[in-house]
């Protein structure tokens, strides 16, 4: 049997619990060939007994691990590695008529970009497709922070230095805070500030892409993304996204027929689907990156909110030789409207996505960021995302019993483990368009095509969500649009 003493490190002085840290080592193991699929692990007393901790310490441990798909557990028998996984080989890891002038379009040849799509008046009443309660956000302890630097000549100085990659002081606060929350093994220079998350998506799309180029997406996909790959002239290529998310094995059978340049893939709560990237399609997708030579652009908007058990760590927190270019937003911790997001690639990378948007934007509001900073420092962030999760899970059950009592007849859905929506579909009596007319309540995205809409529960009170599902219940008993 495996010295587990010696595969299993457990830190007493660590803030990370030690349940924790014994599901991480199996993890690691995994990962770098030490424990194969299909090898038994030891029970729950020998293991306490050879780590030197409580019997209960290692069972929560396992149903950790049980609840990612690392491991399967066969009451009153044994707890194996999952078979799913791969195998591996052990590694390591003026006057009138000019104002008027502006009433004439302009006749020089110009190149139209495709809108988005119907821009509609804010209802009285408006179902999301999942965003943050901006009611619990710190965001007055933000601004509070905000407008004391803008006082201090130190912080006015230093919000004007370096904002082109964004502030010193929100990467360094970055590194330590994506270390302890997605194993991120980075230092200042991997890290870009961005205007948000699709600011992050553009400039690496800009520098990876172009009309000789083939980009892989789901679908359905985040479609802002996909117009950004089309502005490039690459070609898209749409790959299925099923219960455990896109499809790697159709993506490995593209690959071994034409030149991939990227894959874009939304590992948890995929949008609009919800689904989660499963472990085995995690490490195949990047097994692929490497035999084939392609960048994964790695969209986890949606990391902080789970709540039956802890996320998975990102593809880019494992070993990819800067092949993984990983993408995240504060909008969807803090509020929307908060435009300040995070890129982490390679250092010759983000000096270019740097140079690129400098071209466009000099830099990002450093007082904002340092504000964001000290948040971060002070441990704020976290004690909201902690306060914020268990509010989200209380919601989304809320709505789970909601959407059981009254909408049964006319819908379908699996409920996300994590995230701020649930994807809901109606049955084929019944035709998602219609919803968009209703004059309490607007939906705010529809999907055609899966005859599906998006529940953002997040922003939304119990109050709220009765009064939303309670107008659903009347317009589909009424069969109005059938």
């Amino acid at each position: 049997m495996l010295p587990y003493e010696h595969v299993i490190f457990i830190e007493k002085e660590s803030k990370i619990s030690v349940y924790r840290q014994i599901a991480i080592s199996i993890i690691n193991a995994i990962r770098n060939g030490t424990l194969k699929p299909g090898t038994h692990l030891p029970g729950s007393r020998e293991l306490s007994k050879t780590l030197g901790v409580h019997r209960k310490t290692v069972i929560a441990a396992y149903q950790e691990l049980e609840a990612q798909d690392w491991i399967v557990v066969f009451p009153r028998k044994y707890v194996a590695v999952s078979t799913c996984i791969p195998l591996l080989k052990p590694r390591n890891w003026s006057p009138a008529n000019q104002l008027k002038a502006y009433e004439n379009e302009l006749s020089i040849p110009f190149r139209v970009v495709e809108e988005s799509g119907e821009v509609m008046p804010a209802p009285d009443f408006m179902i999301n497709d999942g965003r943050p309660d901006v009611r619990i956000s710190p965001i007055n302890d933000l601004l509070k922070t905000y407008r004391t630097l803008t006082s201090r000549k130190h912080a006015i100085k230093d919000a004007h230095i370096g904002t082109a990659q964004g502030t010193l002081k929100l990467r360094e606060q970055l590194v330590t805070y994506l270390s302890e929350t997605r194993g991120l093994n980075i230092s200042t220079d991997n890290l870009l500030i961005t205007h948000g998350a699709q600011m992050s998506i553009y400039l690496a799309s800009q520098l990876l892409l172009d009309s000789s180029a083939s980009i892989i997406t789901g679908k359905p996909n985040y479609q802002i993304a996909n117009r950004t790959f089309k502005e490039t002239g690459a070609k898209i290529i749409e790959v299925n996204v099923d219960d455990n998310g896109i499809d790697v094995t159709a993506i490995e059978k593209i690959c071994r027929k034409k030149n991939i340049r990227a894959v874009y893939v939304i590992p948890h709560h995929h949008y609009p689907t919800t689904v989660t990237l499963s472990v085995e399609r995690r490490m195949k997708l990047l097994a692929l990156s490497q035999q084939f030579s392609f960048a994964i652009i790695e969209d986890d908007y949606d990391y902080d909110y789970h709540y039956t058990s802890s996320p998975y760590l990102p593809l880019a927190s494992a070993g990819h030789s800067g092949n993984v270019i990983y993408i995240g937003s504060f909008s969807k911790m803090l509020d929307p409207s908060l435009r300040v997001g995070f890129m982490v690639a390679p250092k010759n990378f983000i000096a270019q996505c740097t140079a690129l948007r400098s071209i466009i934007d000099v830099g990002g509001d450093g007082y904002m960021q340092n504000a964001l900073a000290i948040l971060i420092k002070e441990g704020e962030l976290k004690r909201h995302l902690k306060k914020a999760k268990k509010i989200y899970h209380h919601r989304r059950d809320f709505l789970d019993a909601l959407l059981k009592e009254k909408l049964h007849p006319y819908i379908s859905y699996t409920l996300p483990t994590g995230g701020m929506a649930i994807y809901i579909k109606l049955l084929p009596k019944y035709r998602v368009n219609g919803l968009k007319e209703l004059h309490l309540l607007r939906i705010v995205k529809v999907y055609q095509e899966q005859n599906a809409f998006r529940f953002g529960f997040a922003s939304m009170k119990e109050e709220e969500l009765k009064t939303a599902v309670d107008t659903l219940e009347n317009t589909l008993e009424r069969n109005k649009f059938s």
